[in-house]
């Protein structure tokens, strides 16, 4: 079976090849030992999962400009278009945070 991307005759525009830190075998150890941590956490602060907070930050251009590392855009041509964009456009830069108490926002 073929992803509908394909079945479809669609190309990514703009795509980019992104290793992903969770195949690299060099972050296995790593990632065991943190699970290692948050069971051994859980087994002597039952509620530990209160305290974990969750954040991101994403930028939002205000001059139309999409960051494409985040963003696909699927046509059926593989267009190659490049636009000239201003070196410091303004934008809006949100951060959110999601933890067992509720949400925290803020706007810059």
């Amino acid at each position: 079976m073929l992803p509908l991307s394909q079945e479809l005759g669609l190309l990514p525009i703009g795509q980019r090849k992104v290793i992903s830190a969770l195949k690299n075998p060099l972050y296995f150890s790593a990632r065991r030992r943190f699970v290692e941590w948050a069971q051994n956490e859980i087994a002597v602060v039952p509620d530990c999962h209160k305290r974990i907070l969750f954040s991101d930050e994403a930028h939002f251009w205000l001059n139309d400009y999409v960051n494409e590392q985040n963003c696909r855009i699927w046509s059926e041509a593989n267009l190659q278009v490049y636009v000239e964009t201003p070196l410091h456009p303004e934008k809006l830069t949100v951060w959110c945070a999601l933890w067992a108490g509720g949400i925290l926002l803020q706007k810059r």
